[in-house]
């Protein structure tokens, strides 16, 4: 049995003409939904994150004032982040999403769940919103597992076209949090390069893998599996965590790797069975980016066929 998390709020968002917006979702949710109706895949309520869970990952300074601001009207929070009155609650059902999903998994009621949510959250670090992204939510799913449930190994795989760097920045110096960041090598500009490893406790569980524009789909494909192998082997993680976005897509406008969209059903594959090796099939995904609103559902629907495949 696995999960899906989606729920109306998510179209609340408001962001203008900002690529991330409510219709780059409609699509993907309605196909989803069929996928559900039609396969072991359950979907579940939820209620907003926890003031105490945000504040794991974020300051208790930078959650005030997301709050305000979304209070005060909203409009441009970091130059290329923008928010509505209604940001608020909905980033927080979005975080709150995550953490149901990961407490679900970890109690045994379902090895896999999928959370269609928005805003994303790989860009936000401890104190700044950026990249569409107001709150981490896969960091704070992560510090949840390993702070609630006693786990001691944590893996995130970022497969979003755009390299995770304030997922990256979070667990920089954590040697609890193994961090795979697949993405478009022309887009690092200030982080996601290969010489980038962590620091500290943290040494060597960030593992960057930038890739050239015009790589074929099974270069790609190889070079993420080995590089997921490895670190799944070093961390040897109790819980996987997928930032899922799905931007690197042939015909995504805004990045683009030249996957089909049968290729996330591949790459999810391959984290299932890193799942079986090492971290009892406990998978949880979470979207990212993706703003080809057709092409995102293809994407999500064979991502989520096969989460729900045995």
């Amino acid at each position: 049995m696995a999960l899906l998390y989606s729920d109306p709020i998510f179209l609340k968002h408001e962001t203008g003409g900002l690529p991330e917006n409510p219709a780059r979702i409609v699509p993907a949710v309605r196909r989803a939904t069929q996928v559900a109706l039609h396969a072991h895949c359950r979907q579940r309520s939820f209620s907003e994150v926890s003031d105490a869970r945000l504040e794991r990952v974020h300051s208790d300074h930078y959650v005030k004032y997301v709050r305000n601001f979304c209070e005060q009207g909203g409009g441009f929070i970091s130059p290329d982040t923008t928010v509505c009155p209604a940001s608020w609650e909905v980033a927080r059902m979005a975080a709150g999403a995550a953490c149901d999903a990961v407490e679900q998994v970890l109690k045994g009621h379902s090895d896999r769940a999928f959370c269609l949510i928005r805003p994303p959250g790989h860009h936000a670090s401890r104190e700044q919103a950026m990249g569409f992204c107001l709150f981490n939510n896969v960091a704070i799913a992560a510090r949840l597992a390993i702070d609630e449930f006693g786990l001691e190994r944590v893996m995130i795989i970022d497969w979003d076209v755009h390299h995770g760097d304030g997922t990256q920045e979070i667990f920089w110096e954590d040697g609890q949090v193994g961090f795979l960041s697949v993405h478009r090598s022309s887009f690092c500009v200030k982080s996601g390069f290969a010489d980038e490893t962590g620091s500290g406790a943290g040494l060597g569980t960030t593992v960057n893998l930038p890739l050239e524009y015009g790589i074929s789909r099974e270069d790609y494909l190889s070079q993420f599996t080995t590089a997921a192998e490895r670190l799944a082997e070093k961390i040897r993680p109790q819980l996987i965590l997928i930032s899922a976005g799905f931007d690197a897509h042939k015909d995504d406008p805004v990045g683009s790797l030249g996957l089909e969209s049968e290729d996330f059903a591949r790459l999810t594959r391959v984290v299932l069975d890193l799942a079986d090796v090492h971290a009892e099939q406990r998978v949880v995904s979470l979207l990212e980016g993706g703003y080809n609103p057709q092409a995102l559902a293809e994407c999500i629907e064979h991502h989520l066929l096969e989460l729900v495949s045995n």
